[in-house]
């Protein structure tokens, strides 16, 4: 990988987790409004060396480990980095695997947010397809049978990658559906500074899985991740602290962080199935899908003020 591919691998990851991070930067900003300011900076501060290199370093590294266990630790860090034909063998072999179950979290992902969860709607479509919520089961589980279907002839092993997806999704949504239950408690100014910073980290590292497993749609790298992520997770912080009421204007950024992660889950699955996709498509397309919206909100924007 030359700089520049590089450089756009780090600054699309960035975007992406911006963007699909918008709702954990709600959350933090409405619980930091109870705080003090003490409370407050220990957050800031501590809590991004927790996001970055904790929570945004040690999942993707611990996953690229799990699913390349002939790799030791260091290994698995610079594995994309390295020139040793038995490590590069070894990503070769052990990559359909983790795609299939980090494309099919990510489609699973979409299909939730178009079938159930409320949204401005910013497509023709959106609106009837969400009316028909009762279908989502239905249209997952027909998708999931369909690639373990595909994926078995070719390699059990990747068919078992696209059940644990799917496990991941469905035990990801249940802690998420629990996080926004107990949003409310902490709203309620009956937990201490401590007990609120604690759960914020058990949220921010909740909302984290998605922006993690979208990254490998982008690369295997983990530095690259580490540095685009990281970069992510800095600018969430930020926004938390002065300008969401801003971001909350612009009503289809979550529109686009969601088809932007229908793309990389497609690409995600082209690649286990070995369909050649160049590695600028992913970077390419969430700046555009995600530009797209933007301006679709901004238009929006400008009207109301007007």
């Amino acid at each position: 990988m030359n700089i520049f591919s590089a450089m756009l691998t780090i600054a699309g990851l960035a975007l992406f987790e911006t963007i699909s991070s918008i709702d954990n930067a709600v959350i933090n900003a409405e619980v930091l409004g109870g705080m003090s300011q003490r409370g407050r900076r220990w957050f800031l501060l501590w809590g991004i060396l927790f996001a970055v290199f904790i929570v945004r370093g040690a999942l993707p590294w611990l996953i690229v480990w799990l699913s390349i266990p002939g790799l030791g630790p260091i290994e698995a860090l610079t594995a994309t980095f390295s020139g040793d034909p038995h490590v590069l063998e070894a990503i070769e072999n052990a990559a359909p695997v983790l795609l299939a179950g980090g494309g099919t979290f990510l489609v699973f992902l979409f299909f939730h947010w178009l079938f159930l969860e409320p949204k401005n709607f910013g497509l023709p479509g959106e609106r009837f397809i969400h009316s028909q919520g009762v279908w989502f089961y239905a249209v997952v589980s027909i998708f999931l049978a369909s690639i373990v279907w595909l994926a078995i002839k070719i390699n059990p092993v990747m068919a078992f990658g696209a059940v644990v997806g799917s496990t991941a999704f469905f035990i990801t949504h249940g802690f998420k559906e629990n996080d926004e239950k107990r949003e409310k408690e902490l709203m309620s100014g009956g937990m201490s500074d401590i007990s609120k910073i604690l759960y914020l980290e058990v949220i921010d590292s909740t909302f984290s899985i998605d922006g993690v497993i979208g990254a490998f749609a982008f690369t295997l790298s983990i530095p690259l991740i580490l540095l685009g992520n990281g970069l992510g997770a800095i600018v969430v912080r930020q926004l938390t602290v002065g300008n969401i009421d801003r971001v909350k204007k612009y009503i289809y950024l979550k529109n686009g962080a969601m088809y932007s992660i229908l793309v990389l889950g497609a690409v995600m699955l082209c690649d286990a199935f070995g369909i050649y996709i160049p590695a600028w498509v992913s970077p390419a397309v969430t700046f555009a899908v995600i530009g797209g919206f933007f301006l679709k909100s901004k238009r929006v924007l400008s009207k109301m003020i007007d």
